[in-house]
Order: C-alpha cells, then structure tokens, then sequence
C-alpha cells in the first residue's frame, strides 16, 4: 500500500467469477485491482470496461510459471485465486498458496473443491510464521452458508441438521470451469454426515425439493436441488459438534436439463460411464444456450434442532436475488473480506477454510442498493398453532397494516360486514364462469357480509353480496405449493403468494389446478387482488380474469368487525 491503495491481484481477474468480485470492488478508491489471467489484451479489454473509482491494471500472469517472483513484482497485498476449476490443480494444486506465503502476500480463493479447501490447513504453520492470511472457500459455499447457519443457531441447545440449496437464474452465466468441477464429480462419492456418522451420498444421483421464499416476498417456484460435493459438508460438522445430517444441493434451471444431468449421473454411479468430465463443454454450451423462465436466484439454508428446553425448532433462511444480481452473490464473501481489510481488520495470521471469516450482517451492505433480500422463517410447536396467514407470511406480518392483520387474526369463527362495488365480466364465457362459481352480480354499494370458520387449520370463507354467496377455501400450501396460500373455488384450486408491496398485501397466483390436474400458469386465472387499510378500515380489491375470458368479476370495498 506505498500509493495509499490496497493492491488486490485477482487471478482469473476477468473471468466469470473474478470479473465480478472486481465489479464489486469497482467502486472503491482506496483499491488498485490487478486483473490477471493468461491473456493480456483480455485483461485490457476487461479494464478498460469496468470503470469506476478503483484503479485497475491489466496484467497477464501465467500460474505454472514463477508465481512468487510475479506476485512480487506486481507488489499486491492479497492475491484472490478465481480460477478454478480446484478440484482438477493437478500434482501441486497449491502452488499459488505456497507462492504467497514465500512473497508474504495474503490469499484467498474461492474454491468449491471439497478436497482443495480441507486441505489448505496444511499451510498453517508456514502461514503463521510469514504472518500471512492463507483463507481457502471464500464464496457462498461455505461461508454465507456458515454465517446463516450462526444466525439461525442463535438460542438453540442443539443442532441436528443442516440442509441448503442454491438455484442460480437461467440467465447467470455459468463459466466453464465451474460445469468441469460438477462433471467431474456426478454420479461420484460425496462425503457427508448421516446419523450422527460419516457417511457416503451420491452427487448429483440425490435429489431434495425446496421453496424459497422470504416472508412477503414472491417466491421462487418448487426447486428441485441435487446433491453438489461442496466444502460445506465436511467443514460444517465440526463446527457445531452433534450434527447427525448435513445435506447440500443446487437447483440448475430449466429443469428438462437439470433431470438430464441427474440421468448421466446415474450413469456413472452404476458404471456405464466413467465419468462425465469429457462432455462439460457440451453441458456449458447447453445451459448458456436453452434458457427459459423467471430472471431470478436465490438461496435456502434449513437448521433444525432444539430449544433450551428440549422442544424440537425448524428455522430456514431463504434469499431471493433479481435479475443480475444474484450472480454476483457468489463472489461477495471475498468483497467483504477485502473490504474489511480496508477498515483495518485484516483477517489473523494462518491457513484455514474460511467459514468463520464473516457474519452474515457483513454481507448487509453488498445486498443493499441491490435487488437481493432475505428474510427467516421459522416452525415451532407454537407457531403451528399460529393463524393461517401468520403462518405463511412470517415475520412479515408484523409490516401489515393494524386492520389487515386484525382481519386475518383469526382464533374462531368470525363474521365482519361492510360494502362494495361490483363489476362482473361482459362476454358469454366470463358470465358462465362467473355463474359456475357464484360470484356476486354487478352493483354499487352492495351490503357485503363475511363469514370466516377454521376447522382443522383450513380457513372457509363465505362471502353474501346482498344476499347472493359463494364461498372458498384457504389453506397453507404443501409440497409444490409450500409457501403459498392455496385458495379452493370449488374444482378450481389457485396457489397465491402473499406479497408485501408498501401498506398493500398483494395476492399473487403462482400455480394453479383444475379438477386437481396441474395446468399452465400463462392459462391461470388472473388479475389485480391486494388488501390494505384507509380510513382505519381493511380495504380490499379482487379482480379475476382470464386469457380466454376477460375480466370475470371484480369487487373491492371495506369491511369492519359487526357492530
């Protein structure tokens, strides 16, 4: 730091991952960013791109040559290893390791390798008497998954059992050695904890099925993760002592190809093929070709283990990230530990994985100003009692408005009473519809009366618009539905995600069935539906539409407890 600047060389500096940790860097003054990898005038190319406040120099640098000599030279205070793949470094996977250490520069890298990241302790003493940081697996997994894992622990006696998954957006980008670290271990052992004990999985051969969903937040759809060799599972256990599971998976979209790898790691697990590394930059051109769906990311970690008391607690933290923001998500843990040197707190002298080397609130200020959120839910003996949209919505209840969270509070039976208007679809289809299901007829002021009964955590909903009813059912969504609300019209069954959208509770369709046949949600019924307070009183607005009818009904009003 002779110019003032902290000299950060990043290796593999304008490749997928390093490229966007200095985009996370870009912005900082205090920093000079070395962006190497083989090719000069891609590392120009990028430079000249990236912009903001930070230096930056282009540098080629070849790894199997003299690394020390060059890092060196190029006077960086911390060296970031984003190439990869690690688990395929061949004879002397840690040379660059080795070459900090002797140049005395602090390291980092963000291996997913399992083997490469429990390894690294070998290094300790000699990083110690250099004074060097030597952090190995600074990325997603294991260190936000170690951070959240600490959050969620907080108050309990025990933990039991740890299960996460990532589901990166179609539109990521995924580089091509992160695809030949995946094929070179499908369908191969993993090393894991089942039963309290060492036990044996199979990656990308088990499959595990999630919703993220933050409370008052749209959800992700149902993902199904498979299985991933990451650090996470061998370092984990020894962090908190007792653990009888652990499991981790990632949930690559579309899911057509995602079902695909799983039947090639098949393969290899019964041994017809020995391995599917030959074919990854086939799997990289697919998955950066056939891309369809949501723009959208996200993570879940799952802790379940028990109070003070002994009673069993099942705690999840899930994050949602939109658009491009979510990829950069991966390359944040190494931001936040270069950041923090900067605040003078420079990680302590050794080599060692990096799964205590942040908390979660670190990550706060590289989540704001972007499009990722998360939030934490959590299952108890005396949340199942909870009322139902208490239950789905979690903690995010505390942010409705007082009359919207008054109506939904339902310990009983309730009746509530108010007015509305009424406007009803035009066409021959809406009105068949309208008169299958028994929505109300087309008026202003209308006498509205509603009567809500809970059996057995299902919620009926009977609904008098001057004296004309129909009713539905609610309930919490389960399996494909989890984190939903389900609504019933009688064959019609309608998956809703309760979104918070400043005062308004926005109802938004998400799955849907018709006669319990699963169908299309670009032919689901439709339409704007909130709830929110004005003048004291719970105000609603429901619209349902349909592609092939129009509008059908809409009524919005204001209802008030009888009396």
């Amino acid at each position: 730091m002779s110019d003032g600047r902290l000299r950060v060389l990043i290796l593999g500096g304008y490749g997928t991952f390093g490229g966007r940790l200095a985009k996370l860097l870009a912005n900082e003054p205090r920093l000079t960013l070395l962006i190497a990898g083989r090719s000069q005038a891609k590392a120009e190319t990028f430079c000249r791109a990236l912009g903001g406040a930070a230096e930056t120099v282009p540098l080629a640098f070849d790894r199997d040559a003299d690394a020390s000599a060059r890092i060196t030279a190029a006077g960086a205070d911390i060296v970031v290893d984003a190439t990869g793949p690690f688990q395929a470094y061949g004879e002397a996977p840690y040379r660059v390791v080795e070459a900090c250490i002797a140049a005395g520069t602090d390291y980092l890298d963000l291996a997913d390798g399992a083997d490469f990241v429990e390894g690294i302790g070998r290094f300790d003493d000699a990083a110690k008497a250099r004074g060097v940081a030597v952090l190995s697996g600074v990325s997603s997994f294991p260190v936000l998954t170690a951070a959240v894992v600490r959050h969620l622990a907080r108050g309990l006696d025990h933990v039991d059992s740890i299960e996460g998954g990532i589901a990166p957006s179609p539109y990521a980008g995924v580089g091509l050695n992160v695809i030949r670290a995946i094929a070179s271990y499908a369908g191969q052992e993993v090393r894991l904890t089942r039963d309290g004990a060492p036990a044996a999985g199979r990656a990308l051969v088990e499959t595990r099925r999630w919703t993220i969903a933050p409370p008052g937040r749209l959800p992700l759809r149902h993902t199904r993760f498979s299985l991933v060799d990451v650090p996470d599972l061998r370092l984990l256990p020894a962090l908190w002592p007792g653990l009888r599971e652990i499991w981790i998976g990632a949930g690559p979209v579309p899911a057509v190809l995602h079902r695909g790898l799983n039947a090639l790691a098949r393969l290899v697990r019964i041994g017809l093929i020995p391995t599917l590394r030959p074919l990854a930059p086939l799997f990289h051109a697919a998955i950066n070709r056939l891309r369809w769906g949501e723009h959208r990311g996200g993570m879940v970690v799952i802790v379940r283990g028990r109070d003070a008391a002994g009673q069993p607690v099942e705690r999840s933290w899930h994050m949602l990230a939109e658009g491009d923001d979510g990829p950069l998500i991966p390359s944040m843990a190494a931001a936040a530990v270069i950041l923090r040197r900067l605040q003078g707190q420079r990680p302590a002298p050794g080599a060692r994985a990096a799964t205590e080397a942040l908390e979660l609130a670190d990550y706060q200020p590289l989540f704001a100003g972007r499009a990722i959120v998360s939030g934490c839910r959590e299952v108890t003996t005396a949340t199942a009692g909870q009322p139902l949209y208490r239950r789905v919505l979690g903690e995010a209840c505390a942010e409705l408005p007082e009359p919207v969270r008054a109506m939904h509070d339902l310990a009983g039976d309730k009746r509530v009473a108010g007015r509305a208007e009424v406007e009803r679809g035009a066409g021959l289809p809406a009105r068949l519809v309208a008169a299958l299901i028994g929505f109300p007829a087309a008026g202003r002021d209308v006498p509205v009366e509603v009567t809500f009964r809970i059996r057995d955590g299902v919620e009926t909903w009977r609904r008098r618009f001057a004296g004309r009813v129909f009713s539905s059912t609610q309930q919490a969504g389960r399996d494909r539905s989890e984190g939903l609300l389900e609504e019933c019209f009688g064959p019609v069954r309608v998956g809703l995600a309760l979104v918070l959208d400043g005062g308004r509770l926005l109802l938004v369709v998400r799955r849907w069935s018709l006669l319990g046949l699963p169908l299309p949600l670009a032919l689901a019924p439709g339409g704007e539906a909130w709830e929110t307070a004005a003048d004291g009183r719970f105000r609603f607005h429901v619209e349902i539409r349909h592609p092939w009818t129009g509008l059908i009904v809409r009524y919005r009003g204001w209802l008030a407890p009888e009396g």
